[in-house]
C-alpha cells in the first residue's frame, strides 16, 4: 500500500525517479484496486488528520497516525505536522511486537530496535566502531514482527535527514524536508516483506561468482611487491584467496585513475594482474569521489571541467573541498553527463590495468573541511604535502561557514559524535547539484548516485557482470552495489556487533555484505583474528582488511589463524554452490543471503532475541565464538534436527540452547532438517572449485516419514544477466523423501545444456537421518552392486553413496530400500 502526503499547492523535493524507479501514486493505486489478493486496508480521519493501515485478514492495525483518545504520558503524540523544513508523524505501537531495521548504525543492543531510543539517518563518515550514531547509509525502513510471527514492513521513502524515535507505545518520524511517502508491505512472513520491498526499490544486483571467494586488502601495501608477497604467502599457507585489493596506496598523490610511477609501475601492475587472471584470481581497486585540483595536466580533472560536471557552491562556482589528495572538486553524479565522463575515466584506466571490480569509498561524501566556500593558497598546499598519510585529514583550506536556513535548519536531527551540524565535514548544505537540487535534500543519495554511475561504467567497459563495493548506501543501493560495514576496530565487541550489521544490510536489500575481518583500526590479536576468520568465512562478502599503521593481520601470519582459516574457508568454498544459488535467489526475490533466525522460524518467539548467530539461506546456521578465552559456545537451536557440517553429528532440539564444543580452530555450522545442500570440493580459488564434482547433503528429520528439498543454479559466473537461459545456465531442483526403510532422491533440471557442456557431475550423496542400512540402491533404475560405493555409518545415521558420476544437466532418480521394502509416500 502506498500513502503519499505532499503539499497540494506547490511541488516539494522527492527522491528522483531516475535514481529509484517506481510506479507513481496513481499507478500504485490502480494496481492495488485491481489486485484480487489485496491484504491491506486504509482508513483516515480528516480532523485532526490521521490514517490507519490494517491487515484485512485479521483486522489488526499495522500503522495508526491518529493520537490515542486517552493516552498515558509515554503513549501521547502529536497529530501530523507538515511544514517546509519539518515533518512529523507518529504511529501507535503494541508493546508485544519486535521491530527491526532503520539504519545504518552499529548496535551493541543487538538486532532488535531498542524502545526509548532515537535512530538518526544522515550519511556520515564516522568510524563504525562508534556505536549508536548515524553512519554511512540511510534506510528509513523497518520490519514489524507481531506476536505469532505475522510480519509487515514500513518504508518512508524520503532522503532528507531524520530522527526516528522508537517508544514503548509509539514510533515518531521527525524529518527536515521532503514529503511523507509511505509504502506498507503486507508480508505476512519476513521473506515476503523483503520480496515486496525489493520489488519496489530494486532487486539486488547479481554479483560475479568469484566475489563469493575470499578477499584480502590492507591500507598500507606500499608497492606492487607487497601484493605479490601476499598472494604468494596465501598459496604457500594453503589458504584460499580469490581477490587481492588495493587501497589508496597505488595512486599517485592519492589521485583517482592514476598509478604511482615508482611504487606501482604501470607495466609491473599490468603483468601482476595478468598473472592473477592466469591463476583464476582477481584484482579490485579503490576510488574516492574527490577529484584533485592541485596538480597540472591531470586529465580526469580537465575532462570533468570541460563537461562541467562538478558540484557548484551557492555562487555558481565549483565547490571546493578537501580529501586525501588535498583540494578536490566533487563530481555531481546527478548530472546527465556524469555517466559518460565517469565511464571514460574507468575505460581509460581499465585499458592500463584490467581490474575486476571497483571499491567506492568516502562517498557520504566525506570532506576534511567544513564550509560553504573554501579556498587554498600555495602555502596551504605546502603544509598539506608535508603531512604524513595518517595525518593529512586535517583541513588546510580557508573556509567560510554558512548560516542559511539549510545550514542551520529549525529542527536539529540528533547528528552526534565529532560533528556539530549536518554540514560539518561533508558537502555544504547549500551546494547545488544538477537542476538546482540542494545538497540539503540529496545528501543521503550521493553514495547511491555514485554506485549507479559506477555500475553502468563497469558494465560498459568490461562487458561482464560488474562488482561494485560502496560504503555509503541508501534505499535501492542493493540493485547496484555490495556493501561493507565500514571502519570497525580490532575488538571483540566489533566482532560481535558485526552480526547485526550484516543481517540489517540484507534486510535493507543489500545482501552482498561483510565486515572488515580481524578489524580495520587498531592492532588485532592472534585469538581475535582466528575467531574473526572463522566467522567472517561465512559473511556473504568475506574480506580481511586493516588500516595503515597497524600490525599485519593476514591469516598466514600466525599458524593457529592459518589453521582456523583453512578449516572455515574450506567449508565456505565447499558451500560455494549453495552461496551462489542464494545469490541467484536474492536477485530474483531480494531474499537475504545472511539472515536472522526469525526469518526461517518466525513463530518461535525465542529467535527474535538471537543476535550473534545467523543463517545462510533458510537452513545453514552459523554459531560463532564472540568472546575471548571461550572453547564452548551456547547456541540456540530452533525446533528440529540439526547436523554439524564438519562431522555430521546431530542435535535434536525442541527449541532451546545447547552448549557446543568450540576448540580454538573450530566454528560450529549446522544444517537444519528438510534441506538439500549442493556442495563441491574445496580449492584455493573459486575458479578451481567450479570444475570439481558435486556432493549433495540431504538432511532428513527424525520422524518416520521425512522430506527434504534444495536448489542449484550454475552459470559461468560473469555473464551480465543471472537468469535461467538455454545454453548459458542450468537450474536444478532436488526433492527427497524417506520412510523408515526406504527413500528416494530426484533431480529435476531446467536448461541442462550448460551443465552438460561444462561436464559437471554429481559424484557423491550423503543422506543424513537414514535409520537403516539399505541393501538395495538404484540410480536411474540401475542397481549399485559394488559395496565400495555404499557406506552406512549408524552413529550419525548417515548413508553415503559415492562414485555416482551422474551428470548435473540431466534428470535423475535414486532409490534405496532395505529388505525388499519400497518407499510408500505418506
Amino acid at each position: 500500500m502506498h500513502v503519499h502526503i505532499t503539499d497540494s499547492s506547490s511541488s516539494r523535493w522527492e527522491v528522483p525517479r531516475d535514481l529509484l524507479p517506481r510506479p507513481s501514486a496513481l499507478e500504485t493505486s490502480l494496481q492495488a484496486q485491481s489486485s484480487p489478493q489485496r491484504q491491506l486496508q486504509l482508513s483516515y480521519t480528516a480532523e485532526p488528520f490521521g490514517f490507519a493501515v490494517t491487515r484485512i485478514a485479521t483486522g489488526e492495525t499495522l500503522f495508526n497516525s491518529t493520537p490515542p483518545a486517552h493516552p498515558s504520558e509515554e503513549a501521547a503524540f502529536n497529530s501530523m505536522v507538515f511544514k517546509e523544513q519539518y515533518l512529523e508523524i507518529s504511529t501507535q505501537l503494541p508493546r508485544n511486537n519486535s521491530l527491526f531495521g532503520i539504519g545504518e548504525s552499529t548496535r551493541p543492543d543487538g538486532l532488535r530496535l531498542t524502545r526509548g531510543r532515537t535512530y538518526t539517518l544522515w550519511a556520515t563518515d564516522m568510524a563504525a566502531y562508534t556505536v549508536d550514531v548515524d553512519l554511512y547509509g540511510a534506510y528509513p525502513f523497518y520490519m514489524d514482527v507481531r506476536e505469532g510471527g505475522a510480519t509487515h514492513g514500513v518504508l518512508l521513502l524520503n532522503s532528507n535527514g531524520m530522527d526516528i524515535y522508537v517508544g514503548q507505545d509509539l514510533l515518531t518520524y521527525r524529518v527536515i524536508g521532503g514529503v511523507l511517502d509511505f509504502y506498507f508491505f503486507a508480508g505476512p512472513t519476513p521473506l515476503a516483506v523483503i520480496d515486496q520491498y525489493t520489488k519496489l526499490v530494486g532487486r539486488p544486483a547479481p554479483m560475479p561468482y568469484w566475489s563469493l571467494g575470499f578477499h584480502q586488502c590492507r591500507w598500507g601495501y606500499d608497492n606492487i611487491d607487497d601484493l605479490k608477497d601476499v598472494v604468494e604467502s596465501y598459496k604457500k599457507a594453503n589458504i584460499p584467496l580469490d581477490t587481492i585489493w588495493n587501497d589508496i596506496d597505488y595512486m599517485e598523490a592519492c589521485k583517482d585513475f592514476t598509478l604511482d610511477p615508482i611504487r606501482y609501475d604501470e607495466k609491473k601492475v599490468r603483468n601482476f594482474v595478468k598473472e592473477l587472471h592466469a591463476n583464476g584470481q582477481q584484482y579490485v581497486l579503490i576510488l574516492d569521489p574527490g577529484i584533485s585540483v592541485a596538480y597540472k595536466d591531470y586529465i580526469t580533472l580537465e575532462r570533468g571541467l570541460k563537461e562541467n560536471i562538478f558540484l557548484k557552491n551557492e555562487f555558481g562556482n565549483n565547490y571546493l573541498a578537501q580529501v586525501w589528495p588535498g583540494p578536490v572538486y566533487f563530481p555531481d553524479f546527478l548530472h546527465p553527463k556524469a555517466d559518460s565522463w565517469w565511464t571514460t575515466e574507468v575505460r581509460d584506466f581499465f585499458n592500463k590495468v584490467p581490474f575486476d571490480g571497483l571499491w567506492i569509498d568516502m562517498n557520504e561524501a566525506s570532506n576534511f573541511c567544513s564550509g560553504n566556500q573554501c579556498s587554498f593558497t600555495p602555502e596551504s598546499l605546502t603544509v598539506f604535502a608535508n603531512k604524513s598519510d595518517s595525518s593529512n585529514n586535517e583541513c588546510v583550506l580557508q573556509c567560510v561557514e554558512g548560516a542559511s536556513r539549510f545550514d542551520d535548519p529549525p529542527y536539529k536531527i540528533d547528528h552526534v559524535g565529532k560533528y556539530s551540524s549536518i554540514g560539518d565535514k561533508t558537502i555544504a548544505m547549500t551546494v547545488k547539484h544538477w537542476n538546482g537540487v540542494l545538497e540539503y535534500d540529496a545528501h543521503n543519495l550521493y553514495g547511491l548516485s555514485e554506485s549507479i554511475v559506477t555500475q553502468k561504467a563497469l558494465t560498459t567497459v568490461t562487458q561482464k557482470r560488474p562488482f561494485v563495493l560502496s560504503r555509503s548506501t541508501f534505499v535501492g543501493s542493493g540493485a547496484h552495489t555490495a556493501h561493507w560495514t565500514g571502519d570497525n576496530k580490532a575488538t571483540w565487541e566489533d566482532l560481535k556487533y558485526s552480526v547485526a550489521s550484516i543481517i540489517n544490510s540484507g534486510m535493507f536489500g543489500v545482501p552482498m555484505v561483510g565486515a572488515d575481518i580481524c578489524g580495520f583500526a587498531g592492532n588485532t590479536t592472534e585469538e581475535l583474528c582466528s575467531r574473526w576468520m572463522q566467522m567472517g568465512a561465512f559473511y556473504p562478502f568475506s574480506r580481511n582488511h586493516n588500516a595503515i599503521g597497524t600490525i599485519p593481520q593476514e591469516p598466514y601470519i600466525w599458524e593457529s589463524v592459518a589453521e582456523s582459516s583453512r578449516k572455515a574457508l574450506g567449508l565456505r568454498y565447499r558451500l560455494l554452490p549453495h552461496l551462489y544459488t542464494l545469490m541467484f535467489e536474492a536477485a530474483r526475490s531480494g531474499a537475504p543471503i545472511a539472515r536472522a533466525l526469525f526469518f526461517s522460524f518466525p513463530e518461535d518467539h525465542n529467535t527474535l532475541a538471537i543476535d550473534h548467530q545467523f543463517l545462510l539461506g533458510s537452513s545453514v546456521m552459523v554459531s560463532p565464538v564472540v568472546a575471548p578465552g571461550h572453547t564452548t559456545v551456547d547456541a540456540y537451536f530452533p525446533k528440529g534436527t540439526w547436523y554439524n557440517l564438519f562431522d555430521f553429528t546431530k542435535i535434536t532440539s525442541t527449541g532451546e540452547k545447547h552448549t557446543l564444543a568450540a576448540p580454538a580452530d573450530t566454528i560450529n555450522v549446522h544444517v537444519h532438517e528438510g534441506q538439500i545442500l549442493p556442495m563441491q570440493e574445496s580449492r584455493l580459488t573459486s575458479a578451481e572449485v567450479k570444475s570439481t564434482p558435486f556432493t549433495l547433503i540431504v538432511a532428513f528429520g527424525e520422524s518416520s516419514y521425512a522430506t527434504a528439498s534444495g536448489k542449484l543454479f550454475v552459470d559461468n559466473g560473469v555473464d551480465q544477466e543471472m537468469e535461467v537461459r538455454d545454453g548459458s545456465s542450468t537450474f536444478v531442483q532436488y526433492f527427497a523423501e524417506r520412510s523408515s526403510y526406504a527413500g528416494s532422491l530426484v533431480g529435476r533440471v531446467i536448461s541442462g545444456d550448460y551443465a552438460l557442456a561444462q561436464g559437471l557431475v554429481l559424484q557423491n550423496i550423503k543422506l543424513l537421518g537414514v535409520s537403516h542400512s539399505p541393501n538395495f540402491v538404484t540410480v536411474n533404475n540401475n542397481r549399485i552392486s559394488s559395496p565400495k560405493h555404499l557406506n552406512y555409518d549408524k552413529k550419525p545415521s548417515c548413508l553415503e553413496i559415492s562414485g555416482l558420476n551422474v551428470t548435473v544437466g540431466r534428470d535423475f532418480e535414486i532409490n534405496w530400500h532395505a529388505d525388499g521394502l519400497r518407499l510408500a509416500s505418506q
